[in-house]
């Protein structure tokens, strides 16, 4: 399955990307995670992005676009993958439009107040070893694999993850209606549990491939 994954920052739609890409044998494709490691190695891509990361604004189509085009051409999307946080403008999706097959396009809800508590707990290694809740941590915020300090990222501190929610409320809530029109397109609220919400995910899932 080619499958889309939507929602506002900290829905929850990359936690869901990989209990699917667990469950599936399918890709996880985070544009998130391609631009955060591009700004940790320095690199030219990284460079331009960082500016619009740090201020929580959507990092321009021409240095998403090809990066993602590049990716989807790689030998392990052959049986599907899941696009994380891309496309986020109706630009973004009608250029994907011309280079891919879309599946399903799932939408990931949740109220802005919920996202500002979950953002303002969350804590990530920095290696790589996944998101954790401070709440759950004690006083000791390191990573229970690694044991490296937990950070709290810059782009989730309260006034950036504002401007990323009203960003995201402008600019990428119209893609809702634009893949609407597709008739491939879900909602899952996530106001469950985790592993409530990986349960009605999956059985939506199983449900849109019968279709």
């Amino acid at each position: 399955m080619n499958l889309i994954f939507l929602g506002p920052p900290g829905s929850g739609k990359g936690t869901m990307a990989t209990a699917v890409e667990k469950a599936l044998g399918i890709p996880q494709i985070s544009t998130g995670d391609m631009l955060r490691r591009h700004m940790r190695e320095g690199t030219p891509l990284g460079i331009a992005a960082k500016s619009y990361v740090d201020k929580g604004e959507l990092v321009p189509d021409d240095i998403v676009i090809g990066m993602v085009k590049e990716r989807l051409h790689q030998p392990d999307c052959r049986n599907g993958y899941i696009l994380d946080g891309f496309p986020r403008t109706v630009t973004q999706a009608e250029a994907l439009g011309a280079i891919a097959d879309i599946d399903t396009v799932v939408n990931f809800e949740l109220s802005d107040e919920i996202i500002m508590r979950r953002l303002a707990d969350r804590r990530v290694c920095p290696h790589g070893h996944g998101t954790f809740s401070a709440a759950g941590l004690g006083s000791e915020e390191v990573c229970p694999q690694c044991g490296a300090v937990l950070v709290h990222r810059h782009d989730d501190k309260e006034d950036t993850v504002r401007n990323r929610l009203n960003v995201y409320h402008t600019q990428t809530e119209p893609l809702i209606a634009y893949y609407l029109k597709s008739g491939k397109f879900l909602s899952i609220a996530m106001e469950g549990t985790v592993e409530d919400n990986r349960r009605t995910l999956m059985q939506a899932l199983e449900n849109a491939a019968k279709e």
